[in-house]
C-alpha cells in the first residue's frame, strides 16, 4: 500500500522510536497453543480484595468525577505519610506530590519538564525500555552506563563518573532494577549521591519495585540521603506491589518549585487520574495490609524454583535481590539473545525476552516470575530440554 498523506506529514518525532525485537516476539507468540508466558512484567496475581472492594464502594458513592489534577487530596496526604514512614522522605502533600496515570506518565512529564534538546541522562544498562522513549521524545539523549554480571548488575559510581560530560543533566537510579533484579546497597547509593552533588546532577529515583525484595535485602531511597532533597525526583506507584498494572496509578514527589512546573503538563495530558482508582488506593495506604508480604512470598517461591532449575541447566544469572525478574546468561548455547528467544518460543512454546530489548544485554534473557508455580515448572521443564539441545550442538 502506498504511503498516505497523513504518514507523509507525520512529525519526525513520531518515528523516532521504531518497533523492535520485543514487538516482533510478541507478534510471533500470537496463536501459539499451550504457551507458557514468562516474558512480560505484568503480575498474574489478583489485585488484593480490599482494593477491589474499595473501588466498587467508591463507584457506588459517586467517585466518578475529576479530582484536582495533582491528585485526590486524601491520597496525596496518604502518599506523603507513606514516604515519611517507609523512606524517610518529607514531601508536602499539597505542593510536592503529583498523582499520575501510572509511573510512565510521571516519567513523560518529568522529562518534558526537565530536559532541553541535547541534555544527557545517564542510566544503568540493562535498563527499562520506556526510558529510551521518554528521554528521546523530550529531545534528550540516553547515555548507557554498562553494568556487569560479576557485580550483579549493580550500578557502579566509577562507571558513572567516566561518562559524565558538560551535557549531563541527570542520572536515573532504578532500584530494585528492571530487568536485572539488582538492589543497590546504601553504601553505593551514598557514592552516587556524592557524585551527583559534586557534578551538580539531578537524580531520578525509580522505586516502583521497592516492596519486592528478598533474602534480607534493604531498599534505600537515594532521595533520603543528605543533600539530595533539592536535586531528586522520586517515582513510585501501585502496579507491581499490589498487582495493579491495569489500574494505572503512580506518583512523583519532588520540591514544590519543580512540581509546579509539572502540574500543568500533567493536566494537559489526562486532567486527573481515575477518581475511584485513587480512592481505592487509600485502602492499602491508610491501613496495615498483609497483601504485600503474601505477594513477595509467592514471587520468592517462584524465584527459588527458577534459580534451582537454571543451576541444573548450567546457566549463570545475576543474583535477583528484588523485583520479579531473573536476568540469565545464555551464551553457553551459542545463540544470540533474540535467536534463543525465537527458538524457545517455536521449539518449546515458552516466551521470555531477549536481553537486547533492555539495552546492551546481548547474551542474556529476562525471565519474569509472573505465572503460577505449575506453569513456571512446566516452562522450566521445556526450557531445560531446549537448552540441552542447543548446548549439545555447541559441543
Amino acid at each position: 500500500m502506498s504511503e498516505t498523506i497523513l504518514s507523509q506529514r507525520a512529525s519526525t518525532r513520531a518515528g523516532v522510536v521504531p518497533p523492535g525485537e520485543r514487538e516482533e516476539l510478541l507478534a510471533l507468540a500470537e496463536g501459539i497453543p499451550d504457551l507458557v508466558r514468562l516474558g512480560r512484567g505484568d503480575p498474574d496475581l489478583a489485585t488484593p480484595p480490599v482494593i477491589v472492594e474499595a473501588a466498587i464502594k467508591a463507584l457506588h458513592n459517586g467517585f466518578t468525577h475529576y479530582t484536582h489534577w495533582a491528585g485526590l487530596e486524601e491520597l496525596r496526604q496518604a502518599i506523603s505519610a507513606k514516604l515519611k514512614r517507609d523512606n524517610g522522605l518529607n514531601y508536602d502533600p499539597n505542593t510536592e506530590i503529583v498523582v499520575t496515570t501510572g509511573v510512565q506518565e510521571a516519567m513523560y512529564v518529568l522529562f518534558q519538564c526537565l530536559l532541553n534538546p541535547g541534555d544527557e541522562v545517564l542510566i544503568a544498562d540493562p535498563l527499562y525500555t520506556a526510558y529510551n522513549f521518554m528521554v528521546t521524545y523530550a529531545g534528550g539523549r540516553i547515555i548507557h552506563v554498562p553494568t556487569e554480571e560479576k557485580d550483579h548488575f549493580i550500578l557502579q559510581p566509577r562507571a558513572l563518573l567516566e561518562r559524565i560530560t558538560p551535557k549531563t543533566k541527570a542520572v536515573v537510579v532504578n532500584t530494585p532494577n528492571n530487568p536485572t533484579g539488582a538492589v543497590i546497597p546504601e553504601e553505593i547509593l551514598k557514592e552516587i549521591a556524592a557524585l551527583a552533588i559534586e557534578k551538580d546532577l539531578v537524580i531520578i529515583s525509580d522505586e516502583i519495585y521497592e516492596k519486592i525484595i528478598f533474602d534480607g535485602a534493604r531498599h534505600v531511597s537515594i532521595a533520603s540521603l543528605p543533600g539530595m532533597y533539592g536535586r531528586s525526583i522520586v517515582l513510585n506507584g501501585f502496579s507491581k506491589a499490589y498487582s495493579m498494572t491495569g489500574w494505572r496509578l503512580g506518583y512523583m514527589a519532588a520540591p514544590s518549585d519543580f512540581i509546579q512546573k509539572c502540574r500543568m503538563l500533567k493536566y494537559a495530558l489526562t486532567i486527573s487520574v481515575n477518581h475511584a482508582v485513587q480512592a481505592a488506593a487509600l485502602a492499602v495506604l491508610d491501613e496495615e495490609d498483609d497483601s504485600v508480604r503474601e505477594t513477595v512470598a509467592v514471587y520468592d517461591e517462584r524465584r527459588r524454583l527458577v534459580m534451582s532449575r537454571l543451576d541444573e541447566m548450567g546457566l549463570s544469572y545475576s543474583y535477583p535481590a528484588g523485583t520479579f525478574y531473573i536476568f540469565v546468561n545464555i551464551t553457553s548455547t551459542g545463540l544470540s539473545s533474540f535467536e534463543f528467544c525465537r527458538r524457545l518460543l517455536q521449539d518449546a512454546q515458552v516466551q521470555v525476552m531477549p536481553g537486547t530489548v533492555y539495552g546492551n544485554g546481548e547474551g542474556y534473557i529476562r525471565i519474569s516470575l509472573t505465572a503460577p508455580l505449575d506453569q513456571m515448572e512446566r516452562g522450566m521443564d521445556r526450557m531445560a530440554s531446549a537448552v540441552k539441545r542447543y548446548q549439545n550442538r555447541q559441543s
